[in-house]
């Protein structure tokens, strides 16, 4: 009997998900309150605050399913890199990033909900503070690869990696809200890796991405 309350109230959980997920997609998150996602899930308000603490914190668990199995994948390619390549390893991990926006229904809704359906009002501060956390930790683990790029001689010596990790991180996160936001416009899932490889051809190639001698 206890095992199957914890199997329904797993399932509750997800029902109200999978709900949310849809919800927001089709009317924004500012415009969808708890009562609708309640509704629609064929539960309690109380049920929804049994699971979480708010909105925001619905929204956050939300995202978390996909991003998570995502770190999941970056992790794993890090750790299956047996030639010390941390450019082939960073062109793995932005091609699947890009492919699995492209191809990835459940990926692709919710970060169309990120990117252009979530208006950042006082009630998703923890939404915001997520997401700069993400941002920021996003960063820094390119330019750490960065680095380590340079060190191997892969990428030059006096590449200026805190301002090449700003841009390589604003190039992937700006092509995914593009292409969300108009996908007819190009392939994306067939052009993720020539598009991959043009940016690291910049940080080879571009003179303003130098570090100042002496600097």
């Amino acid at each position: 009997m206890v095992r199957r309350t914890k199997e329904e109230a797993i399932e509750t959980r997800n029902r109200i998900l999978d709900t949310a997920e849809h919800i927001f997609h089709e009317n924004g998150v500012s415009r969808t309150s708890l009562e609708h996602i309640a509704r629609a899930a064929g539960v309690t308000r109380g049920a929804i605050y049994w699971h979480f603490k708010n909105k925001a914190d619905l929204f956050t668990v939300m995202f978390d399913r996909i991003r998570l199995p995502m770190e999941t994948m970056i992790e794993r390619c890090r750790d299956n890199d047996p030639d010390n390549d941390p450019v082939g390893t960073l062109r793995k991990i932005f091609t699947l990033v890009l492919r699995e926006t492209a191809r990835n229904p459940q990926r692709r809704r919710v970060l169309e909900i990120l990117f252009h359906k979530c208006e950042y009002t006082d009630e998703m501060g923890s939404v915001i503070e997520r997401h700069q956390e993400a941002c920021a930790d996003g960063r820094e683990r390119i330019e750490h690869s960065l680095r380590s790029a340079v060190a191997l001689g892969q990428l030059p010596v006096d590449l200026d990696t805190r301002r090449a990790a700003v841009l390589l991180h604003a190039m992937i996160t700006g092509l995914m809200g593009d292409w969300l936001f108009m996908p007819e416009s190009f392939d994306l899932e067939a052009n993720a890796a020539i598009m991959v490889d043009s940016f690291f051809d910049m940080l080879r190639l571009s003179s303003t991405l130098r570090t100042p001698p002496g600097a």
